[in-house]
């Protein structure tokens, strides 16, 4: 009977958060598979039962594989390269630094401001002729250089941007990681003559690694979800070198009003960050040490 009892009490207490977590998380992917089987409802006419072919509609289509690869591209670019440069601020500002609270601010900047804000920002950086970027291009004879009006340098441009950006959030859980590390370790590896370098690598790093894998799940996350600053700075352009999948998500769903055909490609975007966490937390979650 109080095992009984006892079972009640904690069902009770985790009713609240499975209710919130099946209104807001289960039970919306639950419809988006189900409308991904549909076809889109025009008029007067009632969305029917199509099965997989939205699936296969989208298997075919070469805006689909290019916005792919360009959000993998742009992932396996702006992951990496934010959170190493967020690692390197944070060690900087940890350190016996002249104006450390200036230098603190001067790099979290950017992570306060608006989306829309940086898209507008950039945009003007980014212009031609009279740009910030093409202006001290120009010192040295290069300029003239349309960044997000080509496809070479137009989804290199939006990584340059979103580093700016996302280096100075990671720096702050970085920040907070460091100063949690024991000032006796350092000092034991300072002792036993090991180099910056060293201590990094043997103590710092590993010390780390459970906010480097928090750091790296809101970076996955991160890097699948931009819209703003391409439906300020490119729209996709130029030949949909800048199509992300979440933006040609938005594209068909808001743009052409295909609402299965955009239910159809969520479903894939939600099974690609399935299997990432399941990496993350299956199998380098395993192999982290946390004190």
């Amino acid at each position: 009977m109080k095992a009984s009892r006892n079972a009640l009490y904690g069902g009770l207490l985790l009713l609240p958060a499975a209710v919130l977590l099946w209104t807001f998380t289960y039970q919306p992917i639950v419809t988006t598979f189900i409308d991904s089987l549909y076809s889109t409802p025009r008029g007067r006419r009632p969305a029917a039962f199509i099965g997989f072919d939205q699936y296969e509609t989208m298997f075919a289509d070469p805006v689909f594989w290019k916005a792919m690869l360009n959000n993998f591209i742009y992932a396996f670019a702006t992951i990496p390269l934010s959170m190493a440069m967020a690692l390197a601020m944070a060690l900087l500002v940890n350190s016996k630094l002249r104006g450390q609270a200036a230098v603190r601010m001067a790099y979290f900047t950017p992570t306060i401001l608006p989306m829309v804000a940086v898209a507008n920002i950039w945009l003007f950086f980014y212009a031609p002729d009279y740009g910030l970027v093409d202006r001290v291009l120009q010192l040295f004879g290069l300029g003239g250089q349309n960044f997000l009006g080509q496809p070479d340098t137009a989804l290199a441009a939006l990584i340059v941007i979103t580093i700016w950006k996302e280096a100075g959030f990671f720096m702050i859980f970085y920040l907070a990681a460091l100063q949690q590390i024991s000032p006796t370790l350092m000092e034991a590896a300072s002792l036993e003559g090991a180099s910056f370098w060293q201590t990094l690598r043997r103590v710092t790093i590993p010390l780390l690694m459970p906010t480097t894998l928090f750091i790296s799940v809101n970076a996955v996350i991160g890097a699948f979800r931009l819209v703003d600053h391409i439906v300020v700075m490119t729209k996709g352009a130029p030949d949909n070198a800048t199509t992300l999948l979440l933006f040609y998500i938005y594209q068909v769903g808001f743009g052409y009003w295909d609402t299965g055909y955009a239910a159809a490609l969520t479903m894939v975007l939600l099974v690609i960050l399935a299997v990432i966490a399941l990496v993350q937390f299956g199998y380098v979650d395993k192999r982290i040490h946390y004190r």
